[in-house]
């Protein structure tokens, strides 16, 4: 009987059988030997497998070389397996454990009695470029369990032998061997370990428990990054060396914009100047909200009852800050001396769902659009916590629209150029949209899902369209929140790095749970459609990026510390004095500088402070009632008439759409 074929589509369309067992190394070698050399995996159906993998089944076919993007994975997960045989070529006795692929690079975990240091970096290179060198084969087997057990115990890998009882009994046990080298992974991995290349770096270490239980041994973890070309590596590593220079912390420090400390953990303290810059970015946004929106303000403590009919308290409740007895630190369960329990709001919805239902709503008064700059709190690891960007405490520049179905794309389409808008005027222009799709862990039927999601597949399309192909978009499968559908939208800063901000989801479950309703054109009781909407997501995230991307060099308007005037010499004091309270007269965020201290020091210490504009005056400048000017970043002085000087700061100061406003009524 002869073997069962099977149909393999190329990527042109193009239809070949083949007998069922082959494999994309042999399909690829019938095609042509450069084909074969070229390819390190394939993708079936569009899943990346291993290219030695053998084909029984009907499949479309891709060829995936170390150009493709999606070989970038492969790359860095090859080359965290040639680490682990370098460390323990180098370093005899030391245990592997896992070895992932992440965000920009890869790690691995070993453990050591001694635990390894960056000193120890360039021998375990060298020995890895010889790895690679070797370019010794992958090759795949399957094993028992009981196989893989006794090898790993014969090794003495406690770590892996653990890992091998973890796995299911469903599965299948792989060992990936490169030489004489083996570990157990789940694949797929390229053809040959040469396929690295040598366009990698190994950047730290840390602590690791293994599993992150911290009743289990302590493990070094190594971090590395690879890329397919030297150029792509040497430009991540340039991105590293600005963020460095760029870190908000750092930034925050100098310019006295604010700090943490123990006693407040993930929580702001905010400094003045940084403040300053807090309620700059609040004032800006409620002035892009005026007359779309109406601003309200919803309790921070609210009865756990209120989180149980929203879902928070089933979904979410070990992220919530819930309250405690005076006795002491008690269980969420636990209720204070009256008896109840509470919360605080991790978000502003359920409360916003109360401010609709209070009053009878037609659907003549829709679509109402609530918008609140309102605190929350969500509980986060400390070792999660990092400055601006993670924190306990937050802002949200959050909204809540309430319409019909009819209204609900156009609704959509709205806040979107809205948010369009605001992030081009922060000079965020690179975006990209994603539909973020059901979660495996949600609520609301399988049908409402269906809806949502329908909808807003409908309204990403138009976006693109209408947009000219400027916004990019896309999908990310399983991303969603639990009560919904959502749009995540994407800025690319100043040195390539991307911040997802913005979301737009589409809510058909709260409305349900609460009991919200208007009254229809028939007069019934009809469900509004909720839609959530934040444009920053928390502000002070938001800042923290604007710091970095501007490497705290901000636009005169968002500065927290525009003018400082500094007199030359002590006879210039009053005069000083005079331009300061001018500009101060005129909006102006300005101040003198009396110190009796040289202008040279003056002009170092306000130009680390990042101030954007520095003054000097002396008896010359006196006289004549002018101001000698110096910009953050130049050395060039020059000199304008104080009235003159006011007038283009003035102008200068005014945030783009109070520009754009001034701009429109001057054309009226």
């Amino acid at each position: 009987m002869s073997a069962p074929s099977i149909a393999v589509t190329f990527p042109d369309g193009a239809k070949r059988d083949f007998v069922a067992g082959t494999t994309g190394a042999q399909i690829a070698a019938g095609i042509s030997p450069s084909l074969l050399k070229r390819t390190v995996a394939m993708a079936l159906d569009g899943v990346v497998c291993d290219l030695a993998d053998p084909i029984q089944a009907d499949v479309r076919i891709e060829f995936v070389t170390r150009e493709d993007p999606r070989a970038l994975e492969l790359i860095r997960h090859d080359c965290a397996h040639v680490l682990a045989e370098a460390v323990q070529s180098l370093f005899p006795g030391t245990q592997v454990t896992i070895g992932p692929v992440i965000d920009n690079g890869f790690f691995y975990d070993f453990y050591r009695e001694q635990p390894f240091s960056p000193d120890d970096f360039a021998s375990i290179e060298q020995k890895m470029r010889q790895i690679i060198a070797a370019d010794k084969p992958f090759t795949k087997e399957e094993w028992s369990r009981d196989k893989a057990r006794s090898f790993f115990e014969t090794k003495g890998e406690a770590f892996k032998v653990e890992l091998v009882d973890a796995i299911p009994e469903d599965q299948t046990l792989k060992m990936y061997a490169q030489g004489d080298w083996i570990d157990l992974c789940r694949g797929p991995h390229m053809t040959s370990v040469g396929k690295v290349g040598n366009a990698f770096k190994l950047m730290k270490v840390a602590g690791a428990y293994w599993r992150g239980d911290s009743n289990n041994p302590m493990l070094t973890r190594i971090y590395g990054t690879a890329f397919a070309k030297q150029e792509d590596l040497d430009a991540h590593l340039h991105q590293i060396e600005e963020a460095e220079k760029r870190d908000h912390r750092k930034l925050g420090r100098e310019m006295d914009l604010f700090h943490f400390q123990d006693e407040g953990p993930g929580t702001v303290f905010w400094h003045s100047k940084g403040w300053t810059m807090f309620q700059q970015l609040t004032a800006y946004m409620r002035r892009r909200l005026r007359g779309d929106y109406e601003e309200v303000n919803a309790p921070q403590l609210l009865d756990k009852s209120l989180w149980e009919t929203s879902g928070h308290w089933g979904w979410y409740a070990e992220n919530m800050f819930a309250s405690k007895s005076a006795s002491g630190f008690l269980n969420p369960t636990d209720a204070t001396r009256d008896q109840r329990v509470f919360a605080l709001k991790p978000m502003n919805c359920p409360g916003h769902v109360q401010l609709f239902k209070h009053g009878l709503k037609s659907y003549r008064d829709l679509p109402i659009r609530l918008a609140e700059f309102g605190m929350v709190h969500r509980y986060e690891a400390s070792g999660a916590l990092h400055g601006l960007m993670r924190v306990r405490a937050f802002t949200q520049d959050d909204a809540h629209i309430f319409c019909t179905e009819d209204q609900l794309e156009a609704e959509c389409l709205k806040i979107n150029d809205l948010m369009m808008s605001v992030y081009a005027d922060f000079g965020f222009t690179d975006v990209v949209v994603k539909l973020a799709t059901r979660p495996e862990k949600r609520v609301g039927t399988d049908a409402m899902w269906d809806h949502a999601e329908n909808i807003l597949r409908k309204v990403l399309v138009r976006m693109e369209a209408e947009s000219g192909g400027r916004i990019k978009t896309g999908i990310n499968e399983g991303e969603g929140t639990f009560y919904g559908p959502k749009f995540e939208y994407t800025l690319k800063d100043a040195i390539g790095r991307d911040w997802q901000c913005g979301t737009t989801q589409v809510d058909f479950n709260l409305p349900e749970r609460f009991g919200a309703f208007y009254i229809g054109p028939n007069g019934e009781k009809t469900q509004p459609v909720m839609v959530h909407r934040a444009i920053c997501g928390s502000l002070e995230r938001f800042l923290g990026i604007l710091i970095e991307s501007h490497a705290g060099h901000f636009p005169l308007w968002l500065a927290p510390e525009q003018i400082v005037v500094c007199p030359i010499t002590s006879e210039a004091d009053a005069y000083a004095e005079k331009v300061a309270q001018r500009m101060l007269a005129h909006g102006l965020r300005a101040r003198a500088d009396l110190r009796n201290e040289k202008i040279n020091y003056k002009v170092r210490e306000y130009s680390l402070a990042k101030v954007p504009l520095i003054i000097a005056v002396g008896k010359r400048e006196a006289e004549d009632n002018t101001v000698s000017v110096r910009r953050l970043g130049s050395q060039a002085q020059t000199v304008m008439g104080l009235k003159e000087a006011i007038d283009a700061f003035t102008e200068e100061a005014l945030a783009p759409d109070e520009r754009r406003a001034r701009a429109a009524l001057a054309a009226e």
